[in-house]
């Protein structure tokens, strides 16, 4: 007769489901932090990837139908409404137009008029690139502490059960440190990843931001003097999305 072994599955008593069934408000509050945590920086990364993919798209298209054009007025109807491209065109055309008619004593005023509103149109864009690069940084750098937090908090209740029922055995001490750690993998597994998007991002979006740069100075380049310059500015397009 062959004796069969059976399989015996043993529930964890000290796994994530038993620190949140024997938790307390604060050991709950702590997870809840922690994935909310998690849940802000994927949806910033997301958000992030789409609004520079856009932004790559549109530097590609300035570079084939922008400067390809007879004039500026032409080269900008040829973008799509909406661009940021077209809207910082758009402006300094406009800064053109305010001071046109006017004796050619005024041009440094028109240098002046034109890069001004140039800086605004560049700043408003770097502000909307920069959106949400300041909740990746917190919590990279606090979701560790959170789960510290979380650890000693635990730690605390452990031994104070172990104190109370006056049993120091390998068993009683092991299981609820071990799940009070739990909470600092999870402020780890929470950090790593907001970190590496933090720095991610970021360089992508200073190749972003210096095609931008270029984009104007060209632009006003252009306003100011009348002449035609067509410099692509195909490389930091590149750098972005390596």
């Amino acid at each position: 007769m062959e004796n069969q072994a059976a399989t015996v599955v043993v529930d964890n008593p000290y796994g994530l489901g038993a620190l949140w069934a024997q938790g307390d408000i604060v050991a709950r509050g702590t997870l809840i932090i922690m994935v909310i945590m998690s849940l802000a920086t994927w949806y910033i990364l997301v958000m992030k990837l789409i609004d520079q993919r856009k932004l790559i798209a549109s530097a590609k298209l300035a570079e084939q139908k922008f400067w390809t054009a007879g004039s500026l007025r032409e080269a900008v109807d040829k973008m799509p409404k909406g661009d940021t491209y077209r809207s910082i065109a758009e402006d300094g055309l406009r800064a053109q137009q305010h001071l046109e008619g006017r004796s050619a004593s005024d041009r440094v005023g028109l240098h002046d008029w034109v890069i001004m509103s140039l800086q605004r149109s560049l700043d408003a864009v770097n502000f909307n690139l920069a959106g949400g690069m300041a909740v990746l940084a917190t919590i990279g750098s606090t979701a560790p502490f959170v789960g510290l937090f979380g650890t000693v908090w635990g730690i605390y209740h452990a031994l104070v059960a172990i104190g109370v029922s006056g049993q120091a055995s390998i068993d009683k001490v092991a299981g609820p440190v071990g799940e009070a750690l739990i909470m600092t993998a999870i402020g780890l597994a929470v950090a790593v990843p907001a970190v590496m998007a933090y720095n991610w991002l970021g360089r992508r979006n200073k190749a972003i931001q210096g095609d931008l740069s270029n984009f104007t100075s060209d632009l006003h380049d252009s306003l100011v003097t009348g002449a035609r310059i067509a410099v692509p500015q195909a490389a930091a397009v590149a750098a972005a999305k390596k």
